[in-house]
């Protein structure tokens, strides 16, 4: 069940449905990684949180693991499953606040790009540490705690255009070490380690079709905002993306923290 206060988080990650995938194509080598650093033993229960459409569970799945995944946005989940549809993945809507499993109930468990946008993050730290086995291994990639940094600046552009606030809290509180080690040291071991991903893409207009068609929130402004507003904030986005144009494609390195942990 999702918590009222995610209402709205579901419905904009799940409004471009499976759109979205292009994102976690997107998002690929990050998911990947998080997935080398698990390193999942055939047979081992392992839970993805906000699997969106799938990546980080088919990778995990494809190395032998029993894999549940979850997630809010029920677009999201029916593109997963379509796509998933060749691997025994248990896919179910859940809410990380409130996650319908029994204590101590996975080897292992991932979240990639995806527990830290929960609006109760210590509540969802929380969910993450009763449904994992003592000694069990946790993997987390997140966005690093850094405004100047790609990622900040394009949810800003985003939010910008949307005319809403900024998150509070917000979700970059896991890319933050202080917060990490306060949140954290109670229930994990972890190390926070510095994570570089890049997305390529030919040009800014290629970019900028696919993210309005695959990002939910970037779509739902883009389906709101009037035309003249909509070109404005295209040409903001080429704005943003120019210092990552090489002469040849875009070349964005995005700054990210990949956590890596184990239960207590």
């Amino acid at each position: 069940m999702t918590q009222p206060h995610n209402e709205g988080t579901a419905k904009a990650w799940g409004h471009a449905g499976a759109g979205y995938d292009f994102i976690s194509f997107g998002l690929s080598d990050g998911l990947s990684h998080a997935v080398q650093r698990l390193w999942p033993q055939p047979g081992e229960r392992i839970l993805d949180v906000a699997t969106g459409t799938g990546w980080t569970a088919r990778l995990l799945a494809q190395m032998g693991a029993d894999v549940t995944a979850v997630d809010i946005a029920d677009p999201l989940l029916t593109a997963a499953r379509e796509l998933s549809a060749h691997l025994p993945i248990d896919f179910q809507h859940a809410d990380a606040e409130d996650l319908p499993f029994d204590d101590a109930s996975f080897d292992a468990l991932t979240s990639t790009y995806g527990v830290m946008f929960a609006g109760d993050q210590k509540q969802a730290a929380r969910e993450l540490a009763r449904v994992l086995k003592p000694g069990g291994r946790m993997v987390l990639t997140t966005w690093l705690a850094k405004p100047q940094s790609y990622i900040p600046a394009f949810f800003g552009l985003i939010g910008k255009y949307a005319g809403t606030p900024a998150p509070d809290p917000s979700p970059m509180n896991w890319g933050n070490t202080d917060w990490l080690a306060e949140t954290l040291t109670d229930d994990f071991d972890y190390v926070a380690e510095g994570l570089t991903t890049t997305l390529y893409a030919p040009n800014t207009d290629a970019l900028w079709d696919k993210y309005i068609h695959g990002f939910g929130s970037m779509a739902m402004v883009a389906d709101r905002i009037p035309a003249d507003s909509l070109s404005a904030f295209r040409e903001e986005f080429k704005d943003l993306h120019a210092p990552f144009d090489t002469g040849r494609a875009l070349k964005i390195d995005r700054d990210a923290v990949m956590i890596s942990a184990i239960r207590k």
